[in-house]
Protein backbone atom coordinates (compact mmCIF):
# COMPACT_ATOMS: atom_id res chain seq x y z
CA UNK A 1 0.00 0.00 0.00
CA UNK A 2 0.96 3.42 -0.52
CA UNK A 3 2.65 5.52 2.07
CA UNK A 4 0.12 7.82 2.73
CA UNK A 5 -2.38 5.78 1.94
CA UNK A 6 -1.72 3.65 5.32
CA UNK A 7 -2.59 6.55 7.46
CA UNK A 8 -5.65 5.05 8.32
CA UNK A 9 -8.24 4.40 11.06
CA UNK A 10 -8.32 0.69 10.13
CA UNK A 11 -7.12 -2.93 10.58
CA UNK A 12 -6.86 -4.89 7.46
CA UNK A 13 -7.98 -8.55 7.47
CA UNK A 14 -7.73 -10.70 4.68
CA UNK A 15 -10.96 -13.38 4.18
CA UNK A 16 -12.24 -15.40 1.31
CA UNK A 17 -10.01 -13.67 -0.74
CA UNK A 18 -10.93 -10.65 -0.33
CA UNK A 19 -10.12 -7.33 1.26
CA UNK A 20 -12.37 -6.47 4.92
CA UNK A 21 -11.93 -3.10 6.42
CA UNK A 22 -12.59 -3.18 9.95
CA UNK A 23 -11.90 -0.10 12.73
CA UNK A 24 -10.96 -0.65 16.17
CA UNK A 25 -12.57 2.15 18.25
CA UNK A 26 -12.92 2.53 21.83
CA UNK A 27 -15.57 4.23 24.07
CA UNK A 28 -14.87 8.32 24.79
CA UNK A 29 -11.63 9.08 26.66
CA UNK A 30 -10.95 8.98 29.99
CA UNK A 31 -8.37 9.63 32.36
CA UNK A 32 -5.62 7.44 31.64
CA UNK A 33 -6.68 6.05 28.44
CA UNK A 34 -3.85 4.07 26.57
CA UNK A 35 -3.95 2.15 23.56
CA UNK A 36 -1.31 -0.06 22.04
CA UNK A 37 -3.70 -1.42 19.13
CA UNK A 38 -2.14 -0.85 15.66
CA UNK A 39 -5.23 1.01 14.60
CA UNK A 40 -6.27 1.64 17.76
CA UNK A 41 -8.68 4.89 18.35
CA UNK A 42 -10.74 6.82 20.92
CA UNK A 43 -13.01 9.60 20.71
CA UNK A 44 -12.60 12.75 23.02
CA UNK A 45 -14.33 15.99 24.10
CA UNK A 46 -17.79 14.36 23.47
CA UNK A 47 -16.91 12.88 20.10
CA UNK A 48 -15.78 16.35 18.75
CA UNK A 49 -12.25 14.88 18.04
CA UNK A 50 -10.93 11.14 17.34
CA UNK A 51 -7.44 10.06 18.74
CA UNK A 52 -5.46 7.53 16.51
CA UNK A 53 -2.66 5.70 17.49
CA UNK A 54 -2.27 4.45 13.39
CA UNK A 55 1.06 2.31 13.70
CA UNK A 56 0.68 1.94 9.85
CA UNK A 57 4.16 1.75 9.18
CA UNK A 58 5.85 -0.44 11.45
CA UNK A 59 5.46 -4.03 13.28
CA UNK A 60 6.93 -2.38 16.69
CA UNK A 61 4.64 -1.78 19.32
CA UNK A 62 3.29 2.23 19.53
CA UNK A 63 0.94 3.24 22.73
CA UNK A 64 -0.32 6.56 23.35
CA UNK A 65 -2.16 7.89 26.29
CA UNK A 66 -5.24 9.57 25.55
CA UNK A 67 -6.18 12.79 27.25
CA UNK A 68 -9.05 14.79 27.32
CA UNK A 69 -7.51 17.08 24.90
CA UNK A 70 -4.95 15.46 23.20
CA UNK A 71 -2.35 12.87 23.63
CA UNK A 72 1.15 11.42 24.55
CA UNK A 73 3.54 8.54 22.88
CA UNK A 74 4.31 6.52 26.04
CA UNK A 75 5.78 3.59 24.12
CA UNK A 76 7.66 3.54 21.02
CA UNK A 77 10.49 2.26 19.35
CA UNK A 78 10.59 2.87 15.63
CA UNK A 79 14.41 2.51 13.84
CA UNK A 80 13.45 3.10 9.96
CA UNK A 81 15.56 4.21 7.34
CA UNK A 82 15.47 8.41 7.11
CA UNK A 83 14.88 8.37 3.15
CA UNK A 84 11.69 6.02 3.74
CA UNK A 85 8.26 6.28 4.86
CA UNK A 86 8.02 6.69 8.81
CA UNK A 87 6.62 4.23 11.34
CA UNK A 88 3.51 5.75 11.79
CA UNK A 89 1.22 8.59 12.47
CA UNK A 90 -0.37 9.28 15.85
CA UNK A 91 -3.13 11.80 15.24
CA UNK A 92 -6.11 13.78 16.98
CA UNK A 93 -8.75 14.77 14.31
CA UNK A 94 -11.95 16.35 13.26
CA UNK A 95 -13.73 15.23 10.09
CA UNK A 96 -13.74 11.98 8.57
CA UNK A 97 -11.09 9.58 7.90
CA UNK A 98 -11.57 5.82 6.64
CA UNK A 99 -15.31 5.79 7.25
CA UNK A 100 -15.22 7.29 10.83
CA UNK A 101 -16.69 10.72 11.32
CA UNK A 102 -16.19 12.68 14.28
CA UNK A 103 -19.14 14.50 15.62
CA UNK A 104 -20.13 18.11 13.94
CA UNK A 105 -17.02 18.81 12.04
CA UNK A 106 -19.62 19.88 9.24
CA UNK A 107 -16.91 17.90 7.35
CA UNK A 108 -17.02 16.88 4.53
CA UNK A 109 -17.09 20.71 3.29
CA UNK A 110 -16.84 21.78 -0.59
CA UNK A 111 -13.85 24.11 -0.69
CA UNK A 112 -16.03 26.99 -2.47
CA UNK A 113 -18.36 27.29 0.40
CA UNK A 114 -18.67 29.99 2.16
CA UNK A 115 -17.78 28.33 5.57
CA UNK A 116 -14.60 26.97 4.44
CA UNK A 117 -12.39 30.38 4.63
CA UNK A 118 -14.04 30.01 8.68
CA UNK A 119 -12.17 26.95 9.35
CA UNK A 120 -9.72 27.15 12.12
CA UNK A 121 -7.14 25.05 13.51
CA UNK A 122 -5.06 25.34 16.61
CA UNK A 123 -2.28 23.03 18.12
CA UNK A 124 0.46 22.92 21.01
CA UNK A 125 2.31 19.97 21.03
CA UNK A 126 6.01 18.86 22.92
CA UNK A 127 8.97 17.54 21.97
CA UNK A 128 11.16 14.68 23.20
CA UNK A 129 15.28 15.72 22.99
CA UNK A 130 15.96 12.49 21.08
CA UNK A 131 14.53 10.72 18.30
CA UNK A 132 13.67 11.61 14.72
CA UNK A 133 10.57 12.51 13.14
CA UNK A 134 8.10 15.40 12.22
CA UNK A 135 5.71 17.43 14.12
CA UNK A 136 2.90 18.01 11.35
CA UNK A 137 -0.74 18.77 10.42
CA UNK A 138 -2.10 16.23 7.65
CA UNK A 139 -5.09 17.99 6.24
CA UNK A 140 -7.49 16.10 3.31
CA UNK A 141 -9.09 16.87 0.14
CA UNK A 142 -11.29 15.27 -2.17
CA UNK A 143 -12.52 15.43 -5.53
CA UNK A 144 -15.77 14.32 -4.37
CA UNK A 145 -17.70 14.92 -0.52
CA UNK A 146 -15.70 11.58 0.60
CA UNK A 147 -16.46 10.08 3.90
CA UNK A 148 -14.90 6.88 3.46
CA UNK A 149 -11.32 5.56 1.77
CA UNK A 150 -8.24 7.27 0.54
CA UNK A 151 -8.65 10.93 -0.59
CA UNK A 152 -7.56 11.56 -3.90
CA UNK A 153 -7.60 14.54 -4.32
CA UNK A 154 -4.17 16.54 -2.17
CA UNK A 155 -2.83 16.16 1.15
CA UNK A 156 -1.48 19.64 2.79
CA UNK A 157 0.58 19.09 5.00
CA UNK A 158 1.85 22.05 8.00
CA UNK A 159 5.54 21.04 9.30
CA UNK A 160 5.79 22.45 12.64
CA UNK A 161 8.93 20.91 13.09
CA UNK A 162 11.38 18.12 12.57
CA UNK A 163 14.47 16.18 13.34
CA UNK A 164 17.06 14.20 11.64
CA UNK A 165 17.40 14.06 7.69
CA UNK A 166 13.49 13.18 6.48
CA UNK A 167 11.87 15.76 4.21
CA UNK A 168 8.58 15.60 2.91
CA UNK A 169 7.26 13.92 -0.47
CA UNK A 170 8.57 15.31 -3.75
CA UNK A 171 10.81 18.57 -3.85
CA UNK A 172 11.59 22.13 -2.81
CA UNK A 173 9.48 24.62 -4.90
CA UNK A 174 9.20 27.63 -2.97
CA UNK A 175 9.36 29.69 0.17
CA UNK A 176 6.49 31.69 1.45
CA UNK A 177 5.67 34.13 4.10
CA UNK A 178 1.79 32.67 6.09
CA UNK A 179 0.18 32.37 9.49
CA UNK A 180 2.95 33.99 10.95
CA UNK A 181 5.80 32.61 9.85
CA UNK A 182 8.14 31.28 6.63
CA UNK A 183 7.85 28.31 5.14
CA UNK A 184 9.34 26.39 2.14
CA UNK A 185 6.59 25.06 0.10
CA UNK A 186 7.30 21.34 -1.30
CA UNK A 187 5.39 19.48 -4.07
CA UNK A 188 5.21 15.79 -5.05
CA UNK A 189 2.74 13.14 -6.12
CA UNK A 190 1.96 10.13 -4.61
CA UNK A 191 -1.00 9.21 -6.72
CA UNK A 192 -2.79 12.66 -5.28
CA UNK A 193 -1.09 15.92 -4.84
CA UNK A 194 1.20 16.49 -1.66
CA UNK A 195 1.85 19.89 -0.75
CA UNK A 196 4.29 20.56 2.39
CA UNK A 197 4.76 23.35 3.96
CA UNK A 198 8.22 23.17 6.25
CA UNK A 199 8.42 26.03 8.69
CA UNK A 200 11.88 27.57 8.62
CA UNK A 201 11.94 27.85 12.08
CA UNK A 202 10.46 25.07 14.24
CA UNK A 203 7.72 25.80 16.59
CA UNK A 204 5.54 23.98 19.22
CA UNK A 205 2.03 25.78 18.53
CA UNK A 206 0.10 27.20 15.94
CA UNK A 207 -3.15 29.04 15.23
CA UNK A 208 -4.31 29.35 11.34
CA UNK A 209 -6.92 29.30 9.56
CA UNK A 210 -7.02 26.13 6.74
CA UNK A 211 -7.71 28.76 3.80
CA UNK A 212 -4.59 30.27 4.59
CA UNK A 213 -2.42 27.63 2.70
CA UNK A 214 -5.08 26.13 0.85
CA UNK A 215 -5.17 29.23 -1.40
CA UNK A 216 -1.58 29.20 -1.50
CA UNK A 217 -2.01 25.72 -2.96
CA UNK A 218 -4.88 27.18 -5.33
CA UNK A 219 -2.30 29.84 -6.57
CA UNK A 220 0.50 27.21 -7.87
CA UNK A 221 -2.12 24.94 -9.35
CA UNK A 222 -1.76 22.35 -7.07
CA UNK A 223 -5.64 22.40 -6.01
CA UNK A 224 -9.00 22.90 -6.91
CA UNK A 225 -12.07 25.24 -5.48
CA UNK A 226 -14.16 22.31 -6.19
CA UNK A 227 -12.55 20.06 -3.85
CA UNK A 228 -13.97 19.21 -0.64
CA UNK A 229 -12.05 18.68 2.76
CA UNK A 230 -12.73 15.66 4.23
CA UNK A 231 -10.73 16.11 7.60
CA UNK A 232 -7.99 18.30 9.67
CA UNK A 233 -5.62 16.25 11.31
CA UNK A 234 -2.44 16.77 14.00
CA UNK A 235 0.04 14.51 14.53
CA UNK A 236 3.90 13.31 14.25
CA UNK A 237 5.61 10.85 12.15
CA UNK A 238 8.25 9.22 13.65
CA UNK A 239 11.19 7.23 12.15
CA UNK A 240 13.10 6.82 15.07
CA UNK A 241 11.57 7.03 18.53
CA UNK A 242 8.93 8.14 18.93
CA UNK A 243 8.52 8.05 22.77
CA UNK A 244 7.85 11.86 24.33
CA UNK A 245 5.42 13.40 21.50
CA UNK A 246 2.45 14.61 22.39
CA UNK A 247 -0.41 16.79 21.70
CA UNK A 248 -1.12 18.85 24.41
CA UNK A 249 -4.02 20.88 22.92
CA UNK A 250 -6.05 20.48 19.50
CA UNK A 251 -8.96 22.79 18.39
CA UNK A 252 -10.79 23.07 15.36
CA UNK A 253 -13.85 25.17 14.48
CA UNK A 254 -16.13 26.15 11.75
CA UNK A 255 -17.53 29.29 10.66
CA UNK A 256 -19.16 31.61 8.31
CA UNK A 257 -17.63 33.17 5.53
CA UNK A 258 -14.18 34.61 7.08
CA UNK A 259 -14.61 33.74 10.36
CA UNK A 260 -14.77 36.61 11.69
CA UNK A 261 -12.11 37.86 11.29
CA UNK A 262 -12.40 41.45 10.49
CA UNK A 263 -8.58 42.62 11.10
CA UNK A 264 -6.77 43.59 8.20
CA UNK A 265 -2.99 43.23 7.41
CA UNK A 266 -0.85 46.16 7.23
CA UNK A 267 0.32 47.91 4.51
CA UNK A 268 3.43 46.23 2.63
CA UNK A 269 6.74 48.31 3.17
CA UNK A 270 9.78 49.45 1.18
CA UNK A 271 8.16 48.62 -2.35
CA UNK A 272 11.22 49.63 -4.76
CA UNK A 273 11.71 49.04 -8.57
CA UNK A 274 14.85 47.37 -10.53
CA UNK A 275 15.57 45.99 -13.66
CA UNK A 276 13.54 48.81 -16.02
CA UNK A 277 13.98 48.68 -19.50
CA UNK A 278 12.02 49.54 -22.38
CA UNK A 279 9.14 47.14 -21.74
CA UNK A 280 9.05 45.84 -17.62
CA UNK A 281 10.22 46.62 -14.55
CA UNK A 282 11.01 44.06 -11.49
CA UNK A 283 9.07 45.40 -7.88
CA UNK A 284 9.92 44.09 -4.49
CA UNK A 285 8.68 44.92 -1.27
CA UNK A 286 9.12 44.15 2.55
CA UNK A 287 6.44 41.39 3.53
CA UNK A 288 3.02 42.38 5.29
CA UNK A 289 2.01 40.99 8.88
CA UNK A 290 -1.69 39.65 9.98
CA UNK A 291 -3.26 37.93 12.68
CA UNK A 292 -4.20 34.90 10.90
CA UNK A 293 -1.00 35.04 8.03
CA UNK A 294 -1.11 36.87 4.27
CA UNK A 295 -2.31 34.83 1.56
CA UNK A 296 -0.61 36.79 -1.49
CA UNK A 297 -0.53 40.42 -2.82
CA UNK A 298 -2.23 42.27 -5.26
CA UNK A 299 -0.48 44.62 -7.36
CA UNK A 300 -1.57 47.92 -8.39
CA UNK A 301 -0.90 49.88 -11.89
CA UNK A 302 -2.40 53.14 -11.03
CA UNK A 303 -5.86 52.21 -9.43
CA UNK A 304 -6.03 49.12 -11.83
CA UNK A 305 -4.77 45.41 -10.56
CA UNK A 306 -2.45 44.40 -13.48
CA UNK A 307 -1.15 41.46 -11.21
CA UNK A 308 -1.27 39.62 -7.95
CA UNK A 309 2.01 37.56 -6.19
CA UNK A 310 2.82 34.82 -3.44
CA UNK A 311 5.53 35.98 -2.57
CA UNK A 312 7.40 39.60 -2.08
CA UNK A 313 8.25 40.59 -5.60
CA UNK A 314 6.87 41.05 -8.98
CA UNK A 315 7.78 41.38 -12.64
CA UNK A 316 5.71 43.89 -14.51
CA UNK A 317 5.72 43.54 -18.50
CA UNK A 318 4.08 44.33 -21.40
CA UNK A 319 4.76 48.25 -20.72
CA UNK A 320 5.70 51.06 -23.38
CA UNK A 321 9.13 52.71 -23.94
CA UNK A 322 9.91 55.95 -22.53
CA UNK A 323 6.23 56.19 -20.20
CA UNK A 324 6.23 57.30 -16.75
CA UNK A 325 4.22 54.63 -14.21
CA UNK A 326 3.21 54.50 -10.87
CA UNK A 327 3.17 51.26 -8.84
CA UNK A 328 1.65 50.17 -5.60
CA UNK A 329 0.91 46.66 -3.76
CA UNK A 330 -1.72 45.91 -1.09
CA UNK A 331 -1.53 42.70 1.01
CA UNK A 332 -4.57 39.76 1.37
CA UNK A 333 -5.81 37.64 4.05
CA UNK A 334 -7.60 34.21 4.31
CA UNK A 335 -10.89 36.12 5.04
CA UNK A 336 -10.70 38.28 2.21
CA UNK A 337 -9.46 41.51 4.17
CA UNK A 338 -7.11 43.91 1.78
CA UNK A 339 -4.31 45.83 3.21
CA UNK A 340 -4.08 49.98 3.19
CA UNK A 341 -1.41 50.21 0.02
CA UNK A 342 2.26 50.20 0.23
CA UNK A 343 4.53 53.34 -0.55
CA UNK A 344 3.83 54.40 -4.28
CA UNK A 345 7.08 53.77 -6.63
CA UNK A 346 7.13 55.48 -10.13
CA UNK A 347 9.29 54.67 -13.11
CA UNK A 348 10.21 56.03 -16.19
CA UNK A 349 10.81 53.05 -19.08
CA UNK A 350 13.84 53.46 -21.37
CA UNK A 351 13.87 53.79 -24.70
CA UNK A 352 12.60 51.45 -27.36
CA UNK A 353 16.41 51.47 -28.73
CA UNK A 354 18.45 48.17 -28.41
CA UNK A 355 15.61 47.12 -25.99
CA UNK A 356 14.37 43.76 -27.40
CA UNK A 357 13.33 44.07 -31.29
CA UNK A 358 12.13 40.77 -33.03
CA UNK A 359 13.21 37.57 -31.48
CA UNK A 360 12.15 33.72 -31.93
CA UNK A 361 12.51 31.17 -29.23
CA UNK A 362 12.91 26.79 -29.85
CA UNK A 363 11.77 25.10 -26.65
CA UNK A 364 13.01 21.18 -26.61
CA UNK A 365 12.56 19.00 -23.96
CA UNK A 366 12.89 15.93 -22.43
CA UNK A 367 10.01 14.30 -20.54
CA UNK A 368 9.19 10.97 -18.60
CA UNK A 369 6.76 10.37 -16.18
CA UNK A 370 5.93 13.55 -13.62
CA UNK A 371 9.42 14.87 -14.48
CA UNK A 372 10.89 16.85 -17.59
CA UNK A 373 14.07 18.83 -18.51
CA UNK A 374 13.78 21.87 -21.07
CA UNK A 375 16.32 23.71 -23.19
CA UNK A 376 15.52 26.94 -24.68
CA UNK A 377 17.22 29.18 -27.22
CA UNK A 378 16.42 32.25 -27.80
CA UNK A 379 17.52 33.67 -31.16
CA UNK A 380 17.25 37.79 -31.63
CA UNK A 381 16.56 38.16 -35.27
CA UNK A 382 16.17 41.95 -35.07
CA UNK A 383 19.04 44.52 -36.09
CA UNK A 384 20.05 45.88 -32.47
CA UNK A 385 21.44 43.65 -29.63
CA UNK A 386 19.44 42.89 -26.84
CA UNK A 387 21.33 43.87 -23.59
CA UNK A 388 19.88 42.49 -20.85
CA UNK A 389 16.47 40.30 -21.43
CA UNK A 390 13.63 38.86 -19.76
CA UNK A 391 11.90 36.07 -21.44
CA UNK A 392 8.12 35.75 -20.20
CA UNK A 393 5.91 32.84 -20.71
CA UNK A 394 3.02 30.64 -19.59
CA UNK A 395 2.63 26.57 -19.09
CA UNK A 396 -0.95 25.21 -20.95
CA UNK A 397 -0.29 22.69 -18.21
CA UNK A 398 0.66 21.98 -14.94
CA UNK A 399 4.12 22.16 -14.59
CA UNK A 400 6.43 23.14 -12.04
CA UNK A 401 10.14 24.39 -12.46
CA UNK A 402 11.86 23.52 -9.71
CA UNK A 403 15.86 24.35 -10.97
CA UNK A 404 17.32 26.37 -14.07
CA UNK A 405 20.29 26.84 -15.43
CA UNK A 406 21.97 29.72 -17.41
CA UNK A 407 18.82 32.16 -16.19
CA UNK A 408 17.44 33.23 -12.87
CA UNK A 409 14.00 31.50 -13.53
CA UNK A 410 10.92 32.20 -11.57
CA UNK A 411 7.03 31.17 -11.37
CA UNK A 412 3.96 32.39 -10.49
CA UNK A 413 0.92 29.84 -11.02
CA UNK A 414 1.39 29.28 -14.77
CA UNK A 415 3.46 32.29 -15.73
CA UNK A 416 7.50 31.44 -15.82
CA UNK A 417 9.84 34.73 -16.23
CA UNK A 418 13.61 33.62 -17.11
CA UNK A 419 16.09 36.68 -17.11
CA UNK A 420 19.52 36.52 -18.08
CA UNK A 421 22.63 36.10 -15.70
CA UNK A 422 26.01 37.99 -15.75
CA UNK A 423 27.81 36.00 -18.68
CA UNK A 424 24.73 35.97 -21.17
CA UNK A 425 22.84 39.44 -21.14
CA UNK A 426 23.85 40.34 -24.59
CA UNK A 427 22.57 38.66 -27.71
CA UNK A 428 23.81 40.41 -31.03
CA UNK A 429 21.81 40.39 -33.94
CA UNK A 430 21.14 37.27 -35.56
CA UNK A 431 22.89 35.76 -32.22
CA UNK A 432 21.15 33.56 -29.64
CA UNK A 433 21.44 32.27 -26.03
CA UNK A 434 20.52 29.49 -24.25
CA UNK A 435 19.37 28.49 -20.66
CA UNK A 436 17.39 25.01 -19.55
CA UNK A 437 15.34 24.32 -16.03
CA UNK A 438 13.97 21.27 -14.97
CA UNK A 439 10.63 20.35 -13.36
CA UNK A 440 7.73 18.29 -12.46
CA UNK A 441 4.42 17.46 -13.75
CA UNK A 442 1.18 15.33 -13.20
CA UNK A 443 -1.41 15.79 -15.85
CA UNK A 444 0.14 17.87 -18.77
CA UNK A 445 3.61 18.43 -19.52
CA UNK A 446 2.20 20.69 -23.01
CA UNK A 447 4.39 22.94 -24.15
CA UNK A 448 4.39 26.95 -24.22
CA UNK A 449 3.33 28.45 -27.64
CA UNK A 450 4.11 31.78 -27.21
CA UNK A 451 7.01 34.47 -25.58
CA UNK A 452 8.19 37.74 -25.26
CA UNK A 453 11.20 39.14 -24.90
CA UNK A 454 11.58 42.13 -22.81
CA UNK A 455 7.93 42.72 -23.75
CA UNK A 456 7.89 42.15 -27.01
CA UNK A 457 6.45 39.11 -28.78
CA UNK A 458 8.70 36.07 -30.42
CA UNK A 459 7.90 33.45 -32.99
CA UNK A 460 8.36 30.14 -32.29
CA UNK A 461 11.76 28.44 -33.94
Amino acid sequence: MKRRALRALTAVLAAAGSILMTVVVTGPARADTVICEKYGATTIAGGKYAVINNNWGDDTQQCINVTSTGFTVTQASHNKPQNGAPGSYPAVYAGCHYANCTAGSGLPLRVSDSRFSGIQTSVSMTYPSSGVYDASYDIWFDPTARTDGQNTGAELMVWLNHTGSVQPVGSRVATVNLAGGTWDVWYGNSGWNVVSYVRTSPTSSISFPVSAFYNDMLSRRYAQSSWYITSVQAGFEPWVGGTGLAVNNFSYSIGGSGGGDTTAPSAPSNLAASNVTSSSVSLSWSPSTDNVGVTGYDVYRGSTVVGTASGTSYNATGLSASTSYSFSVRARDAAGNTSPASNTVTVTTASGGGGGGACKVAYVKNEWAGGFTANLTVTNTGTSAVNGWTLAFSFPGDQRVTSAWNATVTQSGAAVTAKNVAHNGSIPPGGNTSFGFQGTWGSSDASPTAYTLNGSACSLG
